[in-house]
């Protein structure tokens, strides 16, 4: 292994607008021995997600930017080749947390867990319910929208990774459901496969409009996701004591001129609305109580989730755009290596 080659993704500029060919390079570099305490894990599968883009801005964020000449920073599901960590073994499987894009990663064997094996529950689970995007939506939605029975919930991006797991737990919790996403297939996916009560086209449809005809009694949660033209639709139609879980701006990351608004910004003033951002590490100490809730509701077939899996290493980069492109169905994910059997 010691003269085995790793592939690493590095930012060699910060982009400027779309992410484009140059701005990630993938450099080889050769693997070195491993010291007391560190374990060898080969990635299975690579979490894309929109704030990837974040960190590779140098802008105050709520963690340092990825450093030129850095590997890029990412989420992921590895398999332990090499340990020389009493606790972990070769061909155990780990949640990676932050690592780098990389092929292998070399990382201290204390900071990681292995995955347990649940009956029926295919790996990619741990990228989607199980893993960061299902606590985000866990505890976005529970903790900050504290959603009550027959309430009116309306979810941006909902057929993303988050978005999706926000508006089933939303139903479980007794709801009515709107989920606003970009085409028919994925409008149809969102009651057809998720239960929401209904689904909003905002590449075909007027949201306003369709928001009057799908929450005739206003809007209780907006489950925040993208900005933009989109949200303030949204915040018009809220009602007095609404919430709103600041999860995600998606539509504004790419933007190269600062971007205005909300327009209707006075609303939430006169609707006493609750509006809070949050980010999930912040929740991490917490992640066992959401995992097993979660863990619960997909074993009880009362969690339908997608996986978005492109193939290839090598296409991690120019497959980001597709989180901005709104092409992603689920939780979009490269993989890197093939599963253990």
């Amino acid at each position: 292994m010691v003269n085995e080659q790793n592939q690493t993704w590095v930012l060699r500029n910060r982009p400027v607008g779309d992410l484009k060919e140059g701005d990630l390079e993938l450099v080889e570099t050769p693997l070195a021995p491993l010291e007391d305490g560190q374990v060898r894990a080969k990635t299975i599968y690579l979490s894309l997600d929109p704030t990837n883009r974040i960190w590779m801005s140098d802008m105050d964020a709520y963690l340092p930017p990825v450093q030129i000449g850095d590997p890029m920073r990412g989420g992921g599901l590895s398999v332990i080749t090499e340990s020389r960590f009493e606790g972990l073994a070769p061909g155990d499987i780990v949640n990676t947390g932050l690592a780098g894009w990389a092929i292998y990663n070399t990382l201290p064997g204390a900071a990681l867990t292995k995955l347990p094996k649940l009956p029926g529950v295919p790996l990619t689970a741990f990228m989607g319910p199980l893993g960061a995007t299902g606590m985000t939506a866990y505890f976005g939605l529970m903790d900050i929208g504290k959603p009550k029975a027959g309430e009116t919930v309306v979810v941006s991006a909902a057929a993303g990774a988050v978005g999706s797991m926000v508006g089933q737990i939303a139903k479980i919790q007794g709801c009515r459901v709107v989920g606003i996403a970009g085409g028919a297939d994925k409008c149809r996916w969102l009651t057809e496969v998720a239960g929401f009560d209904a689904g909003i086209d905002y590449k075909n449809e007027d949201v306003g409009a369709a928001l009057d005809k799908h929450c005739p009694k206003g809007i209780d949660i907006n489950f925040e996701n993208v900005g933009g033209k989109i949200m303030d639709e949204v915040i018009a139609r809220l009602n007095d004591f609404s919430r709103m879980p600041l999860c995600g701006l998606i539509s504004t990351y790419n933007a190269t001129t600062p971007v205005p608004g909300p327009y209707n910004f006075a609303n939430l003033l006169m609707r006493r609305t609750l509006v809070k951002g949050f980010i999930v590490i912040d929740y991490f100490p917490r992640f066992p109580e959401g995992m097993q809730q979660m863990a619960q509701w997909l074993m009880e077939g009362k969690l339908k989730f997608e996986t978005d899996i492109v193939d290839g290493f090598e296409k991690a980069p120019a497959s980001l755009s597709r989180l901005f492109e709104g092409k992603n169905l689920g939780k979009l994910v490269v993989q890197v290596s093939p599963e253990p059997v």
